[in-house]
């Protein structure tokens, strides 16, 4: 059986994210229960189908392994946007097309959209920042990737998008000397994931939604009554489920699992509140979130209280060792892409698995032998928005309120098995190292 990494999935870890809220616990499975829909997975993608179940009267339960948004949900970059796949836009457009791929990319969207719009209707406050995103250019080299991602997302996704020469962006945004003009896009938005996720959680509470914590499914059965989901404390029996673990999905799960999805390390540092003077210092004047054009990229905003996020991609073993080489080496980093804040104090680390499949896309749909079952994951690094909006789509689906050629053609790729799945740790140290060279020049 293949285990991602070696994360030990009883002991979150925590986050400066975890700080700010209120924890939303719940209690474990106990005895047997029945319900219409099983969803596992308490992150974005499980609470938004079953907040979206729950609106049209359906009976939907959640099994968690964690409590709420433990996984990545809660522990990310906050960076509600769009992107769910590591495909580049020649690959998409060779692949699925002009029309498929333009509706790829509304989609998502529309997920950035709803996440606005199911804040608004449920009252969650999200600390929503920013506006859209911003693309720096790592390297002077790298501007000719920024034009053809304008060319992209301009003509292709219809984004409103500008170019910013190295001038604007000092003028706009910050200056290092890592940052070498820009691509700003005007989708999305930044936000806090734990207050997002376990608002979805609360309103699912006020809706009598059963949200079980620390109930991981070990035993999976079906029979010609349905799904018998069997966890450590109880049984839950439902007609249809939902498969949304994204990069904590194991291999035993289910056989339409097995050899499918690759889990991804993210590593994120955020530094105690920077002052005004500590911010003009390195010419800082936005709350939009950031990233540049490396491949294992950094993603960086300003947080509402002042503090500095920093994240980035790596790690293939999850073990506290290779956890504090990254913190070591991203604390380094930071300092050498934002000289006036070499000094500054790191208030906290920590990480979350990110979710990849072999179609290097997100995958949304049913099981072609058993389409009682679905599923919904494998964002890539881009899932508050995508789950947001995937969640909702597959409960649509299974309600009858769209069909599945109402998805685009990306997300209904079928989900093929790695080549000898057990070696997918070091295919993504292969890939690390490639893109490391690749980033250098």
């Amino acid at each position: 059986m293949y285990t991602p990494f070696l994360y030990d999935r009883t002991r979150p870890v925590g986050s400066f994210w975890e700080t700010t809220v209120d924890p939303v616990e719940g209690a474990a499975l106990a005895g047997d229960r029945t319900c219409d829909v099983a969803i596992i997975g308490g992150g974005i993608t499980g609470l938004s189908a079953a907040l979206h179940l729950a609106r049209a009267g359906v009976e939907a339960c959640v099994l968690e392994a964690g409590t709420p948004a433990w996984g990545a949900s809660g522990r990310n970059g906050g960076f509600c946007c769009v992107g769910a796949t590591w495909l580049d836009p020649e690959a998409l457009l060779n692949q699925f097309g002009r029309e498929e791929v333009g509706r790829f990319f509304r989609q998502q969207r529309e997920g950035t959209e709803l996440v606005r719009q199911i804040a608004q209707e449920e009252g969650i406050d999200l600390d929503a920042q920013g506006d859209g995103e911003i693309e720096v250019a790592h390297r002077p080299n790298r501007w000719r990737s920024l034009e053809a991602a304008y060319e992209f997302f301009s003509d292709i996704a219809g984004y409103p998008c500008q170019l910013w020469s190295p001038k604007e962006l000092t003028e706009r945004a910050y200056h290092s000397p890592e940052a070498h003009g820009a691509l700003h896009v005007g989708v999305g938005f930044g936000l806090n994931p734990m207050k997002y996720s376990r608002g979805l959680a609360i309103a699912l509470q006020q809706k009598s939604v059963a949200l079980f914590a620390y109930s991981p499914v070990q035993r999976w059965e079906t029979d010609g009554h349905g799904h018998r989901l069997h966890t450590p404390g109880g049984t839950l029996r439902a007609r249809r489920v939902i498969i949304a673990t994204n990069g904590y999905t194991q291999d035993s799960l289910h056989p339409a699992m097995s050899g499918r999805l690759l889990p991804v390390v993210s590593n994120i540092i955020t530094t105690r509140p920077l002052t005004a003077a500590e911010l003009a210092a390195q010419g800082w004047k936005t709350e939009t979130p950031i990233y540049d054009t490396r491949n294992l990229l950094f993603y960086f905003r300003l947080l509402k209280d002042g503090r500095f996020l920093l994240g980035t991609r790596g790690g293939t073993r999850g073990t506290p060792q290779e956890a504090d080489r990254y913190r070591q080496w991203m604390r380094r980093r930071l300092g050498e892409m934002f000289p006036a804040w070499r000094d500054v104090e790191i208030s906290h680390y920590w990480s979350g698995l990110l979710c990849g499949s072999r179609a290097l896309v997100p995958h949304v749909g049913q099981l072609a032998d058993d389409p009682t079952i679905s599923y919904a994951l494998a964002y890539h690094g881009n899932g508050v928005a995508t789950a947001t909006w995937s969640g909702r789509a597959i409960a649509y689906l299974l309600i009858g309120k769209i069909s599945e050629t109402d998805l685009a053609t990306p997300f209904r790729q079928p989900l093929r098995r790695f080549p000898l799945p057990h070696l997918r740790p070091w295919y993504l140290r292969g890939m690390f190292s490639l893109y490391s060279l690749q980033d250098a020049w």
